[in-house]
């Protein structure tokens, strides 16, 4: 799994909430087929099998981005000094199949993202 990246390092990295391209699911027999793969393989023109490749890849990374987000804040909360039952960072690494030190970036991450998400009091 990838190193998470701070909020400005990823604003910086690629353009934020992209609208990705709508994904198709698989229909059930297509899933025996190794070959079939969001009907890419039916596309006879290699300039349209390109672009929708592309929108597929595009839309593919951003929810790979947004889930990794969410897995972030959903440590931070976890691992919160507030909360009476917080895990600590070997528990959401457990939970999560992570080690010890990528839990503590991940928590790290999350709180960030909570901080830039929480408007300031009034």
């Amino acid at each position: 799994m990838s190193e998470p990246q701070s909020a400005g390092e990823a604003r910086e990295a690629a353009p934020r909430r992209m609208k990705p391209a709508p994904l198709l699911f698989e229909p059930p027999e297509s899933v025996a087929e190794a070959e079939h793969f969001f009907d890419l393989e039916s596309i006879d023109d290699p300039r349209e099998q390109l672009s929708r490749a592309t929108e597929l890849t595009l839309a593919f990374r951003a929810a790979a981005d947004r889930a990794t987000e969410f897995q972030a804040i959903a440590a931070a909360l976890l691992a919160d000094p507030k909360r009476f039952d917080r895990l600590s960072a070997a528990a959401v690494g457990e939970r999560a199949e992570w080690t010890e030190d990528y839990a503590q970036k991940m928590i790290e991450f999350g709180r960030g993202l909570l901080r830039e998400n929480t408007p300031p009091p009034a």
